[in-house]
């Protein structure tokens, strides 16, 4: 669905601008989130190119900040990566972020995962039941089988 052009309609510009004031933006996101308001693909292209070229708008800036914010959640690397990759961000643009985040030291994954592991359960469970329960819940917080382990083993004082 293409809108017609209105002089009172703001332009796909203006749209992507106050977009990115609230928080960043992948190229990807924005192309959709410009479309769904009825530009035409080809103003979108140049806004974004623009965007690109002022600075405005960094798939890398974008992949440092949504890795930081899902850190901070307790997220592990494979949901971060999965989720990076829907939003656009192409595997060196993923590897990156994710290398300089590690690089930074903001992402020890074992550590993290013993500290999310610690924090939701107060011990690693009698039965093997609950264990497995406990090692579903870091699996599916984006946790690899080596860092369930360490964390299972880690988390608690002894």
């Amino acid at each position: 669905m293409q809108r017609k052009p209105d002089a009172d309609a703001p332009s796909p510009r203006d749209d992507a601008i106050r977009l990115l004031a609230r928080r960043e933006y992948s190229r990807a996101e924005l192309h959709s989130r410009l479309a769904a308001k009825g530009h035409e693909v080809a103003a979108i292209e140049a806004c974004l190119d623009g965007l690109a070229e002022q600075n405005l708008q960094c798939d890398a800036r974008f992949a440092e900040s949504f890795v930081r914010s899902r850190i901070a959640r307790g997220q592990g690397p494979l949901k971060i990566r999965a989720e990076l990759g829907q939003r656009g961000i192409d595997r060196d643009g993923i590897q990156q972020a994710m290398s300089e985040s590690e690089d930074r030291g903001e992402a020890d994954w074992f550590a993290l995962a013993a500290e999310v592991l610690a924090k939701r359960f107060t011990g690693p469970g009698e039965s093997p039941r609950e264990r497995a329960r406990r090692e579903r819940f870091l699996a599916s917080r984006g946790f690899d089988f080596e860092q369930v382990r360490h964390a299972m083993q880690h988390a608690w004082p002894t």
